[in-house]
């Protein structure tokens, strides 16, 4: 094995389960999460000279699956709409009476972009420059829309039925 297939080895050991959990927390979905992580990190050996030699290769390889997401999200929602078209798709929630606090049911009923930026800096503690690096714009649009999504997810919290021992009850 070559020290360059080495450094890759480590580096997906180091970080494989922080990508699909990333993945995870953007999609909201299990299975798409496993797949985007080892898509991302197909990308990655791919671009293995470039990634290895940045500053930050976790922030490059972030990036990659941030795109890979978000790329995934659209599909799904295009998927979505032809469906609802055709009146094959329930809404969420129409016969579910108990409903449980659910930060992931939260997470994506904001925009792409602030999920983003909420997940990387509250779930993972990226610092706003490198946010800003993953995704391709400013610190400033980072702190914006950071501060949006936690404002947004708040109130969505707050809204939703809360699961108590005995049945629930509104919040």
């Amino acid at each position: 094995m070559s020290e360059s297939e080495s450094a890759f080895r480590r580096f997906f050991e180091l970080h494989h389960a922080d990508l699909s959990r990333l993945a995870y927390l953007l999609t909201g979905e299990t299975g798409a999460a496993d797949d985007l992580a080892a898509d991302a990190f197909v990308e990655v050996w791919r671009h293995w000279p470039r990634v290895s030699a940045a500053d930050s290769p976790l922030a490059y390889a972030r990036g990659i699956l941030a795109n890979l997401a978000r790329h995934w999200i659209k599909r799904q929602s295009r998927e979505r709409l032809g469906l609802r078209g055709l009146t094959l798709l329930r809404r969420a929630g129409e016969t579910d009476t108990n409903a449980v606090l659910d930060v992931r049911a939260a997470l994506r009923q904001l925009p792409q972009r602030r999920r983003e930026c909420v997940v990387l800096r509250y779930a993972f503690d990226v610092p706003e420059r490198e946010v800003a690096d993953i995704l391709g714009i400013s610190v400033g649009a980072v702190k914006s829309q950071t501060s949006r999504g936690a404002a947004q997810l708040s109130e969505y919290l707050q809204d939703l039925p809360v699961a108590t021992g005995g049945g629930t009850r509104a919040r």
